[in-house]
């Protein structure tokens, strides 16, 4: 049963999650925090930071990442699957079609309005994670501010995108100076 579970719920995220890993987050927190209860809020950011670590995409590593969770490998299995079938059917049907009619402006125009909702489900994404890293687990009051988890949350900012640097590298840095906060205050 609970392979099952893990299939259907990742087969909403694969079906629904237009625009990239970035895009699924929210889906992803729905399902696997919000309506499954598998994860905690704090667990899912650890899952956004393996998932962005390991190399492939974001969703399907998130998917095998909470399979292997709950019921090992085959429910790794499951949840991945779940997670990139709807792609394979969608991206093999969308081939065909564009191919057919890639000159009619009215596709053009359909996946032009499909921009600012992806933007919308980044930032919503993006939004999420910083009350996570600002508040935790608790209430949005002042006394629960983490003011080291913010400041580095800029500091990757800056370093991303104004300064360009290599995400591994300000991951890691990042990693690296929380767990020195952690370690000497």
């Amino acid at each position: 049963m609970v392979y099952l579970q893990l299939f259907l719920s990742f087969l909403k995220v694969g079906m629904f999650s237009i625009g990239g890993g970035y895009a699924a987050m929210p889906l992803i927190q729905s399902e696997v925090v919000n309506e499954r209860g598998w994860l905690t809020m704090r667990e899912f950011t650890d899952l956004i930071t393996i998932a962005e670590m390991t190399p492939g995409p974001i969703a399907v590593n998130s998917a095998t990442f909470v399979g292997i969770r709950i019921a090992g490998i085959w429910g790794a299995a499951a949840a991945t699957f779940g997670c990139i079938f709807p792609s394979c059917i969608i991206v093999s049907l969308l081939a065909v079609i564009y191919y057919k009619y890639n000159r009619v402006s009215t596709l053009q125009n359909i996946l032009a309005s499909l921009r600012p909702a992806v933007v919308a489900l980044i930032a919503g994404a993006g939004i999420s994670l910083l009350r996570t890293v600002a508040f935790g687990d608790g209430a949005m009051h002042v006394e629960n501010v983490n003011w080291a988890g913010i400041f580095l949350f800029a500091a990757a900012f800056v370093l991303l995108r104004k300064r360009k640097w290599n995400p591994i590298l300000v991951m890691a840095l990042c990693g690296a100076a929380n767990m020195g906060i952690h370690i000497f205050f």
